[in-house]
Formats: structure tokens, C-alpha cells, sequence
């Protein structure tokens, strides 16, 4: 096992379990509970180094999604042609159990949440796992206790993921996100989505948006054997095989599930989630349920009072009429975009950390419209100002207090403060749950 968190582990309590040898190697520090649970299973392991000699005797090496395939030492396990898979590839292959995969580049948490809640409410025996959820090699380990499994995969884990197969998958778009880890190439990052739908057959189903211009095209190069379901904001994209089976379309005033077929209909103002992007996540869990044969007024029911997740427009409070929003999980350019689209105030913004390649000319019009006041908030803030330095007021901070504090000494009664960094977070936080944390902190401490 190659990294030491919540995959790297699970995957090891799953090979134990079947009789393999294993080793966990992690080039940080393990956290003490993650190395309480190896020692407990009398799993070796190492912390703060690799050692190749250990590393390079495996028969097979299960790769954490947050160490790069250009890491010297995958590249060095790929030329001794040892296979290197992920957690969701290694767990899968021990499960009985099947499997609804989603994937895209922004709103898989809230769509693999919300289904999963569906199903929940449904009474169906289904499980949470891949990015979100207990790490499912584990739970395959503890005796696989799921008919079914709703996995939040990332383009790291797909790049690892060979025989798995996906009962139903679904990819809610494809934007420029991660270029750092694919050459800064989007057609490879595009390509890494598309093995969501690898390995699938006639029985199973693949979701996708209509709307979105990189799945498209990069859908054309791959031959899809599943059967396939869009959903998108203008019905006249749909043909008539579309609406005669699953599908899904909105208006502005309503959502439409299935249209000629039994279909589920909804106002937008019904629905928990609020927002264009919501729209595609709504109708793509609903679709999803559908398929599993749920009825219609539990999945009305489960659109109407899903809780949305931390992190993600997240209202955090109203201070002297200013509303704090935390965005912190926006980590692209597109899904800030989505946030500053769905602002019906005047904007003050705060944003910055680790550029992924960023592509700041996508949301200038946006910021144009919503935004009087930008506070950066990273070590290194170029691109951000040169970008928008000469349409809105800049400040420059280094850590969330002042940052917080900044914003609200810009915004006026009516204004949103928004923390939607466009960006991750590894400068000045763990992770984008620390950088929301710390968020949230600074403003109930105003």
C-alpha cells in the first residue's frame, strides 16, 4: 500500500483479510489512529520514507489517489511492470455487491450525497464510499454489508481503476480542473473522466449532461456499450428516443424526470438546492433513483429536504447584514463560477492558494457583474491580480482572519462575503475542510 490515509488503510485491512501479505508504506506521518488500526491487525508498515527495496518485492501495489503518477516512484513501479491500482479497484474486486459511480469536475459530492440519501430513504441497502464515506476496501473487509455502493470517484482514482465496472455511471461535466496532473493537457484529464464508463455493458446505464461541451466531444472517442441517459436545461436538446426512456430537462420553472415515461415533475423552488449547477446534480440523482425503480414520491420528497454539504455554499452567518458564505470545497475556476452565478447581492470575494492551471478568463464577465471587492488570500496571488486587478479593488492577506476580517470591513449591509477560493488549498491549510474551518471560525469570531 502506497500512502497511509483512509484508502491505503482500508485497502490493507482488505488484503489482510484475504490472506495476503502486505506492507504499507506512507512518506509522511500516519495519523495515530490509522496507526493504531494497523498495529492492531499486525500490519507492517512505515512512516516518513519508502523503501524501494520493500516496495519494489510487490506482486501488486494499491496507490493512494493523492500521490501523481509522475511521482518518481510510480513511474519506477510502472517500468518494473509491478501493477499499480487504486483503493475503489481493489475493493471492488472483492465485493458482491453494485456499484453507482460518479464522477466530474465539480458537484460530485452533492449528487453521490444526495442520491445515497435517496437511497437511504428509499430502504435500499446502500453504502457511501470513494471520496466521500468510509474507504469501501474497508467496508468490503468488515464483510461487505451493501447490496449497493454510491462512489464519489475522482480522475486520480479512475486512473487507476482497470476491471471495475460501474452498474450505473454518472459524469456531470468536464472542465479545466487538475491540468497540473495531466500535463496541462484538458484532453487527458477529459480522457481520465471518461473510464468512469469503462468495462460497461448493455445492462448497464451511463449518465451524462447534454449541456456540457467537453463531455461531448470527448465522448466521441470512446465506445460506450451502455445504455445512455442525458439531462440537460433546454428539453429541445433531447430527441425522441431520449424522452421515450430516462432523461431529464429544466425549465426555469420546473424540473422534468423521464418525460414520456411516467414522468416525475417538480418546481424549482421545491427543490433543497438552489442554483444552476444544482439543477444538473438534482436531476441526475433523481434519474439515477429512477432507474433503480424508486418511487417518485420518495425521490420528491429527498430533493425537497436534502441537506446540502459543508463546505459547498454553506451559510455560515449574518453579521450587520452581511451574509458569510462558505464555498471553501470550490477548489476550479468553473465552480467558483457556479457560486458567484448563483450571488443575487452585491459580491465581496475571497479566493486564492495552490494554482492548478487556472483559467481566470471563464468567470471574468462574472466578476464584472457580482464583484466590488476581491481579498486574496495565498502565498502567491499573480495570477488572481492579473487577472482582476483592473475591474475590482484588491486586498492581499496571508492567513483566514484577516482575510475574514478585510471582507468585512469592504462589504456593506445587503452584500455576500463568499469564500470561494477558485484554487486548493495546500499553501496555507491541510485541506479545503481546514481552509472552510478556519472560514467559519474567523467569521463567528467578528
Amino acid at each position: 500500500m502506497l500512502g497511509g490515509g483512509e484508502s491505503g488503510v482500508g485497502a490493507a485491512l482488505l488484503a489482510k483479510k484475504q490472506g495476503l501479505e502486505v506492507f504499507l508504506s506512507d512518506g509522511g506521518k500516519l495519523k495515530e489512529k490509522y496507526r493504531d488500526v494497523l498495529s492492531h491487525n499486525e500490519i507492517e508498515f512505515e512512516e516518513g520514507k519508502h523503501s524501494e527495496e520493500l516496495i519494489f518485492n510487490a506482486s501488486e501495489v494499491v496507490k493512494s489517489p493523492g500521490i501523481p503518477d509522475h511521482a518518481p516512484l510510480v513511474k519506477a513501479l510502472v517500468q518494473k511492470e509491478i501493477p499499480v491500482v487504486s483503493e475503489i479497484e481493489f475493493g471492488a474486486r472483492y465485493s458482491s455487491a453494485r456499484f453507482v459511480a460518479i464522477t466530474g469536475s465539480n458537484g460530485k459530492t452533492t449528487t453521490t450525497l444526495l442520491l445515497h440519501h435517496i437511497l437511504k430513504e428509499a430502504g435500499l441497502n446502500a453504502g457511501l464510499a470513494g471520496n466521500v464515506g468510509k474507504s469501501l476496501a474497508a467496508q468490503v473487509a468488515d464483510g461487505d454489508p451493501f447490496d449497493w455502493y454510491v462512489l464519489e470517484v475522482s480522475s486520480f482514482q479512475l486512473d487507476g481503476m482497470y476491471e471495475f465496472k460501474a452498474d450505473i455511471a454518472i459524469l456531470l461535466n468536464i472542465t479545466e480542473d487538475h491540468l497540473d496532473r495531466y500535463d496541462y493537457d484538458v484532453s487527458k484529464y477529459a480522457r481520465s473522466k471518461m473510464r468512469i464508463a469503462q468495462n460497461q455493458d448493455e445492462n448497464c446505464w451511463f449518465i451524462y449532461c447534454l449541456d456540457d461541451p467537453m463531455t461531448l466531444k470527448i465522448k466521441e472517442e470512446f465506445e460506450i456499450n451502455a445504455r445512455q441517459v442525458p439531462f440537460t436545461l433546454n428539453e429541445t436538446k433531447l430527441n425522441k428516443s431520449d424522452q421515450e426512456s430516462f432523461s431529464g430537462f429544466a425549465t426555469d420553472t420546473q424540473i422534468t424526470i423521464n418525460p414520456n415515461k411516467n414522468p416525475l415533475i417538480m418546481t424549482i423552488q421545491e427543490l433543497a438546492l438552489q442554483g444552476k449547477h444544482n439543477l444538473y446534480n438534482s436531476m441526475a440523482s433523481g434519474i439515477a433513483a429512477r432507474i433503480m425503480e424508486v418511487r417518485k414520491d420518495v425521490i420528491r420528497e429527498c430533493l425537497t429536504d436534502f441537506q446540502n454539504i459543508e463546505h459547498r455554499l454553506e451559510h455560515v452567518n449574518t453579521v450587520y447584514g452581511m451574509n458569510f458564505i462558505n464555498d471553501s470545497k470550490a477548489t476550479n475556476v468553473n465552480s467558483t463560477w457556479y457560486a458567484l452565478e448563483s450571488m443575487s447581492t452585491p459580491v465581496v470575494w475571497i479566493a486564492g492558494g495552490v494554482d492548478k492551471g487556472n483559467k481566470y478568463e471563464m468567470i471574468k464577465d462574472m466578476v464584472k457583474k457580482k464583484v466590488k471587492t476581491l481579498v486574496c488570500i495565498g502565498k502567491d496571488n499573480s495570477k488572481l491580480i492579473e487577472a482582476f486587478g483592473d475591474m475590482v479593488t484588491i486586498i492581499e492577506v496571508d492567513n483566514m482572519r484577516d482575510a475574514v476580517y478585510n471582507a468585512y470591513k469592504a462589504g456593506e449591509k445587503g452584500d455576500a462575503i463568499l469564500l470561494s477560493p477558485a484554487c486548493a488549498s495546500f499553501d496555507l491549510f491541510e485541506d479545503y475542510e481546514d481552509r472552510g474551518r478556519q472560514f467559519k471560525e474567523a467569521v463567528r469570531n467578528l
